[in-house]
């Protein structure tokens, strides 16, 4: 049976001090959860919280990193520097990193094959634009960006990998998918799964919603049968809102 798994990703807010806060009183709240609980600050911020949470339920992990190990990479982060922080995971290939930063599939690709090979988890995240939704090819596009993120694993590689599906018109729009579209989507994912690996491979994959996830609508999505956890953005960002996210079955 597939464990939810709740994740934060912090993007680009929190000083070390600020997250030092937020993560002491995710800590005392979340002790008792169920669910499978991950934060991501920035990179500057990752020890002074690391620190807060070492020894408790919460685990950590990056926003991104580098496709090489080292070198003459200015300004990047590699995975050497991200296991030397004790992390656990890495979130790769999210909407904000493709848009914005024009990262593309292969490019993707070699960032979870070198994660893997250090033995981190890898969130990788995919979804549609608003365009591409209306336009009608929401699987076509989930599925090239499934399958080249995806590109030369193995069936024993997935049981490191998690998919975040994050519909891009839905991230810190305060839009978000019915719980019966996204369901539908996650569904399709894990259909894609088997092809490229098998029925056991598919049941077990670990499949998020990222958009616009918030205390009010977490029960709704979480009751889904193919939504297995949650990619919060904004909404992490405060206890009041990311606590009862993390919570939702208590």
């Amino acid at each position: 049976m597939r464990r939810s798994y709740i994740a934060g990703n912090w993007k680009m807010n929190m000083t070390a001090s600020e997250g030092v806060v937020l993560a002491k009183e995710l800590v005392a709240a979340a002790a008792g959860c169920t669910a499978k609980v991950l934060i991501a600050p920035p990179f500057t911020t990752i020890p002074a919280v690391r620190e807060v949470v070492k020894g408790t339920n919460i685990r950590i992990g990056a926003q991104n990193m580098s496709d090489s190990e080292s070198g003459a990479h200015t300004g990047e982060i590699s995975v050497l520097m991200l296991k030397d922080l004790g992390l656990d995971a890495v979130i790769l290939g999210h909407s904000e990193r493709r848009m914005i930063y024009g990262e593309k599939d292969a490019f993707i690709n070699r960032k979870v094959k070198l994660a893997l090979a250090h033995d981190l988890e890898v969130i990788l995240c995919v979804g549609e634009t608003l365009e591409e939704r209306e336009a009608g090819t929401v699987e076509e596009v989930v599925k090239t960006q499934l399958v080249g993120g995806l590109e030369g694993l193995s069936k024993e590689d997935m049981k490191q990998v998690v998919i975040a599906y994050e519909p891009v018109w839905a991230i810190g729009t305060g839009k978000t998918a019915t719980p019966e579209d996204a369901d539908n989507v996650h569904a399709y994912i894990r259909a894609e799964i088997e092809k490229l690996f098998d029925k056991e491979a598919a049941d077990d994959v670990i499949i998020q919603y990222g958009g616009s996830v918030k205390p009010g609508n977490v029960k709704e999505l979480m009751a889904k049968e193919n939504i297995d956890g949650a990619l919060v953005g904004g909404a992490s960002l405060k206890s009041e809102l990311f606590i009862p996210i993390v919570t939702y079955d208590l």
